[in-house]
């Protein structure tokens, strides 16, 4: 079989976009996905998950989400419109493959696969931003008695009810977690804090809070910050009295020095303020049973889930090629290329405030054109 001139690494949104984009343009390729079926990733994620950008901001380029997938599509919804978004443009990515490493060779790359080498002009990464999870190598954690999983394996609150347990982290994933416990019968829940969180509704006078802060991906911090702190003290003042500690930096600055974007709430406030949800400091170690926290408190929960984001997954495929920053992500995305690594494109690997999917509709288009002139 004939390798077509591009390779994309990835078959979930970005990886499905681009390819769209590219066959609207006349150009092949061939999608690598390590999963056994397309939209298997959104089908594996906790049941309560929904979008937290609305449906007209989610969609793929050239085919919209259905209307009856309502304003905010859950995640297994959203799973069968990455089925038929494939089916519509003929995409059949070629699934159980993982890609173990990227080559340079000559004016081609060399994709060494579980199954075979491929080599093409163009390279797409479209691994997604959430690739690896991590679990913070806490002192004693290995001698925790109890439960301790990462969220990427957390599916409902069923296994938690009548139990004792700690959420570690405030980004999007932990506080839905842990609203969800408390909704779902869990005796205790913790939430560990260790940055202060900003917080906006998911909606402010019916428009969706996604957007109401497009202009966010614009606006300096100097006039940003102080609007989107002076929203998080008037909406959520209160939530000092249970514990949760106001943010001292803004949304905008939050995001570019930090890589974290606000808590959209989706049942957090709600619980905290009815003290279902009780916050706690960072964790600072594992003692036996015991968790040790930063103010020196120690919790004995029967289970830990940990919040704690994830890696790219790319420093293993492309690290060696010296295109990636030290936190593994990739120095040239979008429709650019590194210098050093020509005809290599990224996708759906940036965190910005248009949301993650309304971002890959966008870059996935500008890349598709981007490869096509470089075809051409």
């Amino acid at each position: 079989m004939t390798t077509p001139p591009v390779i994309i690494v990835g078959g979930g949104p970005a990886g499905l976009a681009t390819a769209a984009c590219l066959k609207q343009r006349g150009v092949d390729s061939i999608v690598l996905d390590k999963g056994e079926a397309v939209g298997q990733s959104w089908r594996d994620r906790y049941e309560r998950l929904h979008l937290h950008t609305p449906r007209i901001q989610s969609h793929l380029p050239g085919f919209r989400i259905p209307r009856e997938a309502g304003q905010w599509v859950s995640k297994d919804r959203f799973a069968d419109y990455l089925v038929d978004y494939a089916d519509h443009f003929g995409i059949e990515p070629r699934h159980g493959v993982t890609v173990a490493r990227i080559e340079r060779a000559g004016d081609e790359w060399v994709v060494l696969t579980s199954e075979d080498e491929l080599r093409s002009k163009v390279v797409v990464m479209a691994t997604g931003y959430n690739g690896t999870p991590i679990v913070p190598a806490w002192p004693g954690r290995e001698d925790f008695p109890s439960e301790l999983v990462h969220a990427s394996d957390y599916s409902d609150a069923t296994p938690y009810v009548d139990r004792d347990v700690l959420v570690v982290g405030t980004g999007n994933t932990g506080a839905e977690i842990a609203a969800d416990l408390a909704e779902s019968g869990a005796r205790t829940v913790w939430l560990s804090v260790r940055t202060p969180p900003n917080i906006v509704p998911r909606s402010l006078g019916g428009v969706p809070i996604s957007i109401i802060g497009i202009g966010n991906e614009y606006t300096p911090p100097a006039i940003g910050d102080p609007l989107t702190l002076g929203a998080t003290k008037a909406l959520y003042r209160d939530l000092r009295e249970h514990g949760m500690p106001m943010p001292e930096m803004g949304a905008i600055s939050q995001h570019r020095e930090h890589d974290r974007i606000p808590i959209i709430d989706v049942g957090l406030v709600e619980q905290l303020r009815a003290g279902r949800v009780t916050p706690v400091a960072a964790v600072e170690a594992f003692d036996g049973a015991e968790v040790v926290l930063a103010d020196g408190e120690r919790i004995s929960p029967d289970a830990v889930i940990a919040a704690t984001g994830y890696r790219t997954g790319l420093p293993g495929l492309v690290g060696h090629l010296g295109i990636l920053d030290d936190k593994g992500r990739p120095m040239h995305h979008r429709h650019h290329t590194h210098p050093d690594a020509p005809g290599m494109y990224f996708v759906g690997l940036s965190n910005r405030f248009i949301g993650l999917l309304n971002t890959i509709r966008i870059d996935a288009k500008k890349t598709a054109e981007a490869i096509a002139r470089e075809l051409a």
